[in-house]
């Protein structure tokens, strides 16, 4: 990102323009608020420049070609209406009403009339209007109509909104060719960049998509069309081939041809089954993650996948959380022979989180500061009732397993044990092979109304956090306004083999839910008091986690994850014997290692095992079995000749022990 200073020969009042006239600058930050490169600014004011290849600079890119695609899909269809265009990561989308999906035809002659405005270097102006002046201008935009009322930020208006009627003020820009004239407006809070000239080549349209209007199925079902945008051809074309790149690591495809897991129909959508050779993988990961937390003084539990309705009402879920949950259970009503109630039953429900249960572990009996820190861990099951057009693969799913940890504390044990957790987190991930890590601490939001608590609490508690995160050396991004409303929160983010970002393990604090079912502690003076509960997921899902693996290493696991370690492949059936001996020692030594005894040629056996991304083929022929020892093949095809039998079989134990990566030759030497 570049650092640009004032022009120092400006005379104010002055524009962006005059102040940055480096073309990389597309916005201004004026006393901490993005504003248009148009506007005035006084020598009083703090002013910053918004660079095109900067987080702001690029989200302004976006959603000013958002504003160019809604242009050109209404010169072409003018009866289109308009939904909302925000920009989104790498990306932007718009929403249209029409009477006809989309067809990549469409795209095409959008695509075309959208690189005619770009070329016409139309000019992005902002315009203030009252509320009735907007219904006015806008009368035939009934999607924008419905906005008009929600301005401010409603947590009514649709997901996106915010960058048409997110301020306190209703704002439509214009935008205006060479001659002044007006071709094309819209509801907008903006900032955009100067012209459309701008937005260049570095874009493209990328796919369609039906959405509910305001993410309501009661409401129309609009038509959504995605884009993505850079400031540069080169940016984009980049872009693209770590899309490709993402494509071929996509888990869901890799998990059908790897053989990992599947979404039975019959089953119902969001539900996985994990087939043989996934089940290893995941068993793995959960036996080294419990031998872990048992080492780091966790102690397992085990809770109900339901409960009775009153408990989440106790924890508040089924008020705040209903609409994510699934439907009541009603159990034990009675019925006479003419349907008449005749007893009342209950009505339970699949648990959505773990939380409630370990609490009701802790309030069991009386608890003493001795008995703090209480360190509870669960793979629990829970489920989420998510909408079918949200489900994608293993990373967002209706049934997933969180591996829970929820620890009770004293206020004087927060800061110790949130140091004590990000540690053990931190290298939890490195043992499976992430290392690039950053963090963000969830802040309370400035308004009173928003959160809960005495400020002494919120203060200490951000505090501890702040401390644990700074101490980490990680990267760390204070976010006000984030966190819930009863406590901050860290959260941990990684970046896999491709650069992609993910967010995986979360430090919550939490007062209220020991507030809400009257935890104690009778503390070293003899007085009752009240715990803090942090609620910890390391992996967050189970699911989740193995996606975020599987495309992470492109389903070329680990040797000590893969599923199949080691396939012996006999050079002919005769030395078949001979290997098989060597597999059944490593067998012996817990190594999973088959013998593949078919009819293929060896030049088959070895393409198939290659493709099935099996870490480690070991081969014999006449030489080896001459000389009692194998051949190492790799997965890039690399071999080290004649090894020894005892040399390999503890090789590849030393090897599965250290959790390294085992691709070539060299990563064995």
């Amino acid at each position: 990102m570049t650092d640009l200073r004032p022009a120092e020969d400006v005379s104010f009042p002055a524009d962006g323009f005059a102040l940055f006239p480096d073309r990389s600058v597309v916005a201004l930050r004026v006393n901490g608020e993005l504003k248009d490169l148009a506007t005035t600014v006084t020598a009083a004011d703090e002013v910053e420049a918004v660079t095109i290849d900067s987080p702001d600079g690029l989200s302004i890119l976006r959603h000013s070609t958002a504003h160019v695609l809604a242009q050109a899909v209404q010169r072409i269809s003018p009866q289109a209406n308009l939904g909302i265009g925000p920009p989104i990561t790498d990306g932007f989308y718009y929403d249209f009403g029409v009477d006809e999906p989309f067809t990549p035809e469409d795209l095409k002659a959008i695509k075309k009339e959208m690189e005619r405005i770009v070329r016409e270097g139309q000019r992005f102006v902002r315009r203030v209007v009252s509320d009735d002046e907007a219904r006015a201008e806008l009368a035939d935009e009934p999607f924008k109509l419905e906005l008009i009322g929600l301005k401010g930020g409603s947590k009514d208006a649709a997901e996106g909104a915010s960058v048409e009627v997110g301020g306190g003020e209703l704002t439509i820009y214009d935008n205006v060719d060479r001659e002044g004239t007006t071709v094309w407006k819209d509801l907008c809070r903006g900032p955009h960049v100067p012209s459309t000239r701008m937005v260049g080549n570095g874009w493209a349209l990328t796919r369609i998509a039906g959405a509910y209007w305001r993410g309501s199925e009661k409401n129309p079902q609009l038509q959504r069309i995605y884009g993505t945008a850079w400031p540069t051809k080169d940016e984009l074309r980049a872009y693209q081939e770590r899309l490709e790149e993402a494509a071929k690591r996509d888990h869901r495809k890799l998990g059908k041809e790897l053989d990992l897991f599947s979404f039975p129909d019959e089953i119902g959508s969001g539900l996985s089954v994990w087939h043989p050779k996934g089940g290893i993988i995941r068993g793995e990961m959960e036996q080294h993650a419990r031998r872990r937390h048992v080492e780091g003084g966790y102690t397992y539990v085990y809770t109900p996948h339901i409960s009775k309705e009153d408990l989440f009402l106790q924890s508040n879920h089924l008020v705040t959380y209903r609409e994510g949950m699934f439907p009541p259970i009603r159990m034990d009503e009675e019925v006479d022979a003419e349907g008449r109630v005749t007893k009342h039953g209950t009505d339970y429900y699949l648990k959505p989180m773990n939380c409630p249960m370990h609490i009701l572990i802790f309030k069991e009996r009386g608890r003493s500061y001795r008995d703090l820190p209480m360190r509870l861990a669960e793979n629990g099951t829970v489920y989420r009732n998510e909408l079918s057009g949200a489900l994608h693969g293993l990373t967002r799913v209706r049934g997933f397993t969180q591996d829970d940890s929820h620890l009770f504390v004293t206020p004087e044990q927060l800061e110790s044990e949130a140091t004590r957790v990000l540690e053990f987190v931190i290298s939890m991930l490195r043992e499976f092979g992430l290392d690039d890590f950053e963090l963000e601490l969830s802040m309370r939001d400035d308004e009173k109304s928003k959160w809960i608590g005495s400020e002494e609490f919120w203060e200490y508690s951000t505090n501890a956090l702040r401390n644990v995160a700074v101490a980490s050396g990680l990267k760390l991004t204070e976010v006000p306004g984030e966190a819930a409303f009863y406590g901050p929160k860290i959260d941990l983010k990684t970046k896999d083999a491709i650069g992609r970002t993910w967010q995986l393990s979360t430090v919550q604090v939490d007062p209220n839910l020991p507030e809400r079912f009257g935890l104690e502690y009778t503390d070293r003076d003899g007085q009752k008091k009240r715990p803090i509960m942090i609620h910890r997921a390391l992996f967050g899902s189970i699911e989740r986690f193995f996606a975020i693996l599987l495309e992470h290493y492109a389903g070329a696991f680990p040797l000590w994850l893969a599923p199949v370690q080691v396939v012996g492949i006999p050079v002919a059936e005769e030395y078949a014997d001979y290997l098989d001996d060597v597999i059944t020692r490593l067998r012996q030594a817990g190594v999973r290692a088959e013998l593949d005894r078919s009819d293929d040629r060896m030049q088959k056996k070895i393409r198939t095992h290659t493709t099935m991304k099996v870490p480690v083929q070991l081969i014999a022929g006449e030489a080896d079995r001459s000389a009692g020892t194998v051949s190492f093949r790799f997965r890039d095809g690399s071999q080290t000749n004649g090894v020894p039998i005892d040399e390999a079989i503890s090789t590849i134990e030393r090897a599965i022990a250290s959790h390294i990566q085992v691709s070539t030759a060299e990563d064995l030497v």
